[in-house]
């Protein structure tokens, strides 16, 4: 299994969204931690199953909550660029690639 890391603003919308849920029902932000985790796990076991979105960056999506990652695949570690909720601009995440 490959290692992951974060982008930074992945990081934060990670966490903000994890106590929103959190905020609403300790056992609601306990769920979204742990799918979130699992599909972080999923996408760090086999990287290239996942469905491309523009160029190598692929997505990874949750049934449970409104919620999917995208990330790289890089060498030396996943990648994540963004934990993004579905309901938000799509390509909001775009100008992360540079960074």
């Amino acid at each position: 299994m490959k290692p992951h890391g974060f982008h930074r603003e992945a990081d934060a919308e990670y966490a903000a969204a994890a106590k929103y849920y959190g905020d609403l029902s300790p056992e609601l932000g306990v769920r979204f931690h742990d799918e979130i985790e699992r599909l972080i796990a999923e996408v760090c076991a086999h990287p290239r199953a996942y469905r491309c979105v523009r160029g190598e960056i692929r997505r990874h999506f949750t049934a449970a909550f409104p919620y999917g990652i995208l990330f790289e695949d890089r060498p030396e570690k996943v990648r994540i660029l963004a934990v993004m909720n579905l309901h938000r601009d799509p390509d909001y995440w775009m100008r992360r690639l540079d960074r």
